[in-house]
């Protein structure tokens, strides 16, 4: 299928029409364009036929280092003050006035956490941290939104972004139930994890997985009965981030609390 190329100047001329006169937008292609493949991508044509990964988390191994997210930033050039993976802290504090939830997200991820002094009446009841990134979910409303079809999902499953397509609309970035996405302030395009697509389809693991200290992330693919990841998904009991969003996540969490957000 021959692609079209419009500025950014013309797409928004031609959509603002569209609303104006009560036309039809369409949204939401899915698509195997290398030519639409993010920058540092191989091409989609070289996917093993019939793979599809799987990303699993153990909140009960996560330490709270941040090796994950600093070695992220420097593989993926992430922005300074943006983030495609974070890892959240809950702390439960027995308190005077009840039992409370304190919650540390995103940028104190990163150099990891200072630990929490509770006052003089209050105490630690338990703690622990939890890793987010996009779940590059089976019917993402990113890409439903998407005015420029810049948002796709590769023949494996994973949601990408075609930054020369992309408007900078923000669209996707309202869309997204999990807040994983961001516009790249030095691209003005949107940016989210991308499951290291360049490195995945090398045969290498997502950078967060390599160089995690614990084993706390975990990738393989479902598609094969012997992968350990794929059937610790079919044997172990696992949980998704929002399933009443819709979206069906395809990131999956061992020991999650169901007070995780």
């Amino acid at each position: 299928m021959k692609q079209q190329r419009l500025s950014r100047r013309d797409f928004l001329l031609a959509l603002s029409g569209a609303i104006a006169g009560g036309g039809t937008i369409l949204t939401g292609f899915v698509f195997a364009d290398e030519k639409a493949v993010p920058r540092g991508a191989v091409r989609l044509t070289r996917i093993p036929s019939g793979v599809r990964w799987a990303f699993l988390i153990d909140p009960e191994k996560c330490i709270g280092c941040g090796t994950c997210i600093r070695a992220c930033r420097t593989e993926n050039r992430v922005p300074n003050e943006r983030w495609r993976t974070w890892v959240e802290r809950y702390v439960y504090l027995d308190t005077p006035r009840g039992l409370e939830i304190i919650v540390g997200q995103r940028a104190g991820g990163e150099g990891g956490y200072e630990p929490v002094k509770p006052g003089p009446d209050e105490k630690i009841v338990k703690a622990f941290f939890v890793p987010k990134l996009c779940n590059h979910c089976r019917r993402p409303s990113c890409v439903r939104v998407c005015p420029a079809c810049a948002t796709y999902v590769s023949p494996d499953g994973v949601v990408l972004i075609d930054e020369k397509r992309c408007v900078g609309c923000g669209y996707c970035v309202q869309a997204c139930p999990y807040g994983m996405r961001f516009i790249n302030p030095e691209t003005g395009t949107a940016d989210k994890c991308t499951w290291c697509y360049h490195r995945i389809t090398k045969g290498l693991k997502p950078v967060c997985v390599t160089v995690c200290p614990t084993g706390a992330r975990l990738f393989g693919d479902l598609t094969k009965e012997d992968d350990p990841v794929a059937e610790l998904i079919r044997k172990k009991k696992v949980y998704v981030l929002r399933p009443e969003s819709g979206n069906d996540p395809q990131v999956r969490y061992l020991n999650l609390a169901a007070e995780v957000i």
